[in-house]
């Protein structure tokens, strides 16, 4: 049931994407960042570990999942530095993340041009 899950609420939060793109006039940078931000407040309030629990990856490779992983490392630091892990928090959680996806658009620059449209 756990790739159902995952399915379901990856799908779920996708179509919401589409959506939005579709009958707003949002535009996608402004969309990526509401689901950050989403995911910050959801996982603040504690109402996204539901989620994840359920869902696995469903909830945690989208955008959303970033926001989450944001609070919950600050949420950490805040515990065991004090008020110095608001700022160490976010990014301590994320370098991994982070990490690799400078490293992989670093190895595909040297394989790819970029072209203008």
């Amino acid at each position: 049931m756990t790739y159902f899950y995952a399915f379901a609420l990856g799908g779920l939060l996708c179509a919401i994407g589409q959506l939005l793109i579709d009958f707003t006039k949002l535009t996608p940078a402004r969309i990526l960042v509401s689901y950050v931000v989403t995911g910050c407040i959801l996982g603040a309030l504690g109402w996204y570990e539901p989620l994840v629990d359920a869902a696995g990856a469903g909830a945690t490779v989208p955008l959303t999942g970033f926001g989450y992983l944001l609070s919950t490392g600050v949420k950490e630091q805040v515990d065991s530095s004090g008020f110095i892990g608001i700022f160490t928090g976010g990014l301590t959680a994320a370098a991994g993340g982070i990490t690799a996806a400078i490293c992989f658009a670093f190895l595909f620059s040297l394989f790819f041009k970029s072209k203008p449209k």
